[in-house]
């Protein structure tokens, strides 16, 4: 089994940069793309609050729940290859979604798009990995973020641009032509990659997928059917179960979709703990705020966009920083300050907001936010690499990634049902309402991620370390 390209296939760095960016790019600011058209699509397809946050969840949830599989499929058929076919079907995904006629019809194409999403994500960064040596991953993956962090600072403004230009149809219609280019490249210019394992984990794969699904179901339906209800409780206790056995078969199978030594390391737990608090808060803060310039002050949805753009802009030009700074000073000191900030931010949001807010108000916990993003991206990335061995990349960063999606997707299930509870889309001051009372549960998911980043172990130079052998970045991990 290859385990590594051969030097006669060494990769194209730079060819590998660009495909996986592009690619990268594409799948992320869909994340936030159909934000701004929230309130469009809820008009224009009859969608009630529950069918917007399964617009968002679809893709998340099929993310978050698949993003394993992803990187599992990668290792065993072939990173360059899954990676096409996942391009493949988001882009056929992308062209459903375009056309769906209802709004029943747009979350089963963002489900797939978020199944073709989880073959790719993970595989950009192991593809990068392996094309760019080891003393240059902080920069590289730095870069990787900030372009990561481009596609979700694009994504309500172009959302939001593409809507009042044309329609909200057209914000899927713009992957078509990508995808179908990246397609021809990734064949020609990526190198073809394997993983340690030559048997595809199938009852890991079941056990992970079906058990997240009834976890994050439970949680995105317990407002509308009732927490005590049968089928909510049902659905959280199947789950749990599920991922209880899904523990127990990792830990006896031969060749496991994620071996659970990795969390033996305190850099992957702590570092993983701290993504998924970030992107709960961050996410189902998103979530809401995005909403809010239009629900509540009848702004157009690429002024909306353009209102969220200094906090989701800011880790294009913060996170490559990030990433150099992370190989010479460690993880910790960078997301515990980065989860910080944003629970400020995040915070005082909640303690200025009203129905007729002046934007200035706002502005600066947006910036203050969007910087405390990007100081986590780079970092938590490179922690988590650097905590495995080269060969396993793919399984740590399908892991990194399925845990910081399924904070996102948890987040957007509990501050939503928040929101629903105490308000509504009936007046502005009914949104702020429901949206005040939401936002410090992320600001507190946000504070604790801080308080957890602190557990990161930190780095110190390899002649601080007796018998120790110093690896090219002559950084190290300190216990």
């Amino acid at each position: 089994m290859t385990l590594s390209p051969s030097a006669s296939t060494k990769p194209r760095a730079g060819w590998t940069f660009v495909i996986v960016s592009v690619a990268l790019f594409m799948v992320t600011l869909d994340n936030l793309v159909v934000s701004t058209a929230l309130p469009t699509i809820r008009v224009d397809l009859g969608a009630s609050l529950e069918s917007l946050e399964w617009t968002v969840n679809a893709y998340t949830l099929a993310f978050a729940v698949l993003l394993l599989t992803g990187a599992a499929l990668g290792d065993r058929f072939g990173r360059k290859r899954m990676f096409g076919i996942g391009i493949g079907l988001f882009t056929l995904a992308s062209a459903a979604a375009a056309l769906a006629p209802s709004a029943d019809a747009l979350v089963a194409a963002r489900a797939i798009q978020g199944v073709g999403a989880a073959m790719v994500l993970p595989l950009t960064l192991t593809l990068l990995s392996e094309a760019i040596p080891v003393e240059r991953r902080g920069l590289a993956i730095g870069a990787w973020s900030g372009i990561s962090g481009l596609g979700v600072a694009l994504g309500p403004v172009v959302g939001g641009a593409v809507v009042d230009g044309i329609s909200w149809h057209w914000i899927f219609w713009l992957n078509v032509p990508i995808g179908i280019g990246l397609v021809p490249l990734s064949r020609r210019f990526l190198t073809e990659s394997h993983g340690p394992a030559d048997k595809l984990d199938l009852p890991g794969i079941g056990l992970a997928g079906l058990g997240l699904l009834g976890i994050v179901f439970g949680i995105v339906r317990g407002e509308a059917l009732g927490w005590t209800s049968a089928s909510i409780l049902g659905a959280l206790a199947a789950g749990a179960a599920l991922l209880v056995a899904f523990v127990v078969w990792e830990h006896r199978a031969p060749a496991p979709m994620l071996p659970l030594r990795f969390f033996k390391s305190r850099a992957f737990t702590a570092t993983n703990a701290t993504s998924l608090a970030m992107f709960f808060g961050v996410f189902g803060s998103i979530f809401l705020l995005s909403q809010f310039f239009q629900t509540t002050q009848g702004l157009s949805p690429l002024q909306s966009g353009l209102r969220v753009l200094p906090w989701t802009i800011m880790p294009m030009f913060v996170a490559p920083v990030a990433g150099i700074l992370s190989d010479r000073i460690g993880a910790r000191p960078l997301m515990a300050s980065g989860l910080a900030l944003q629970a400020i931010a995040i915070a005082w949001l909640a303690a200025v907001v009203t129905p007729t807010v002046a934007y200035s108000a706002v502005l600066v916990p947006f910036v203050l936010a969007g910087t405390g993003m990007a100081l986590v991206f780079a970092p938590a990335a490179n922690s988590v690499l650097g905590s495995v061995r080269p060969e396993e990349a793919g399984q740590a960063s399908g892991a990194t990634n399925a845990i910081r999606e399924l904070g996102g997707v948890l987040g957007v299930a509990v501050l939503a049902s928040v929101f629903n509870a105490n308000g509504g889309y009936s007046s502005p001051q009914s949104f702020v309402d429901g949206m005040t009372a939401a936002l410090p549960i992320g600001a507190a998911v946000l504070g604790a991620g801080a308080l957890i980043a602190l557990l990161i172990p930190r780095l110190r130079r390899a002649d601080e370390t007796e018998g120790a052998e110093a690896p090219a970045t002559a950084l190290v991990e300190a216990a």
